[in-house]
């Protein structure tokens, strides 16, 4: 796509090849009579409430990248609609990236959103497990870097060239390891049906762009803390409420009930900031402050208990309404 493998300043080399997807447990699925998941969309459907697990993206940065690549490639209003609904399933989001590809591996979680390489290392390690890439990914690169002042530098530059030689490449195909290489694979020898990341890239639907990831990155990672991981219980009971209500009024059409089932998909599903602030520099600027400094962490410390509140409020709200909606289904 349009994000450079090397650094343009020189600072850095890209050593290794990253998406974003879906695995899941195929026994836990047959089990559960689910179907497996192809995109982000149907993650949102009801049949998933309950066997979804993500990472916190305050606390990886892999799950980050993969919130902002949905933003991005849906846009924002959209890309929030879309991952609420998503979360709204969510079994458990987790303090660790690895408790993900963990929990699906062992069938404690049935549909896990990970970096390709947790789902391909379960896959060719011989765990009951599959990976796709949907449609809305990006392919971006893992980097090695020389550190300024280090003690061993040749061994340094000897280690990064032996990384990126096809030596280096053709161990990545190690089941443990299971990343796809920046060296086309014409040069190396990959497993039978391996990713091809060049292939993967020129599907992908969005164009990555780094530098809006990174100004926008503490609005984001502290928006879906305060949206969905301290507020997961409520945002699961909105969506049951929802799911349920949507059951009932398929089989009873009520004009009114689906007003209301509207407005709660609204409530539950809608971003408590909006597309403008995140254009706004001031705004982004005030998250990007030191938190040390006390006024600043005042003023960031009422915006997210803000954010918090209302979160609880619309979840409440949203399931009330859910519920109003199926009693007139009945």
């Amino acid at each position: 796509g349009n994000y450079p493998l090397n650094d343009p300043q020189g600072l850095y080399y890209g050593q290794a090849l990253a998406g974003y997807g879906i695995m899941w447990n195929t026994r836990y699925l047959q089990a559960n009579k689910l179907p497996a998941p192809r995109e982000w969309a149907d993650l949102t459907r009801p049949e998933y409430f309950g066997h979804v697990a993500i990472s916190s993206p305050s606390r990886s940065g892999t799950t980050q990248l993969t919130v902002e690549t949905i933003l991005q490639g849906e846009g924002w209003d959209k890309g929030w609609a879309q991952l609420l609904a998503m979360m709204g399933n969510a079994a458990a989001v987790t303090d660790r990236s690895f408790a993900v590809p963990d929990g699906v591996n062992n069938g404690q979680y049935g549909i896990g959103i990970v970096i390709d390489f947790f789902g391909l290392a379960g896959k060719y390690s011989g765990f009951p497990v599959d990976f796709a890439y949907p449609a809305m990914t990006a392919v971006v690169p893992a980097n090695i870097a020389l550190i300024a002042g280090g003690k061993n530098t040749d061994e340094a530059k000897k280690f990064m060239a032996f990384s990126m030689s096809t030596e280096g490449q053709q161990l990545l195909f190690d089941p443990k390891i299971s990343r796809l290489p920046i060296l086309p694979y014409t040069s190396l020898k990959a497993p039978a049906g391996y990713p091809v990341p060049q292939e993967g890239a020129k599907r992908a639907k969005v164009q990555f762009d780094a530098d809006l990831s990174e100004n926008r990155y503490q609005v984001v990672t502290s928006l879906f803390d305060q949206m969905v991981t301290f507020r997961l219980k409520e945002l699961q009971a909105a969506t049951r409420a929802i799911h349920d209500a949507d059951k009932a009024l398929k089989a009873k059409p009520n004009a009114k009930g689906g007003e209301l089932l509207a407005q709660a998909r609204n409530l539950a599903y809608t971003s408590l900031v909006g597309e403008a602030n995140v254009k706004n520099e001031e705004f982004l600027a005030l998250f990007r402050k030191n938190r040390r400094d006390v006024e600043v962490s005042k003023q960031l410390t009422g915006l997210e208990q803000m954010w918090a509140t209302k979160a609880r409020e619309n979840y409440e709200r949203a399931r009330g309404l859910a519920q109003q909606a199926q009693g007139l289904a009945k």
